[in-house]
């Protein structure tokens, strides 16, 4: 469970990372080629939304998951 959470978070912040910038932060400094270029097409930054928002979506179970599993089962 513990791996899944780690996976999940480093594949969260580089798909949030990755997102187009509404301005110069964290995603023009560091993925300022990667979002450019995936920011261009209005499919991609869809695809890209639809990415992050399942990969939330397995993250925030697992976290739910594993913290049933400590209270229930530690």
């Amino acid at each position: 469970m513990v791996v899944l959470i780690v996976i999940s978070s480093l594949l969260l912040i580089l798909t949030v990372l990755m997102h187009k910038g509404r301005g110069g932060g964290l995603s023009d400094m560091f993925g300022g080629g990667i979002s450019s270029t995936a920011g261009s097409s209005g499919v991609a930054e869809k695809n890209l939304n639809r990415i992050t928002v399942a990969v939330l979506c397995v993250w925030v179970v697992a976290i739910i998951a594993y913290g049933l599993l400590v209270r229930f089962y530690a």
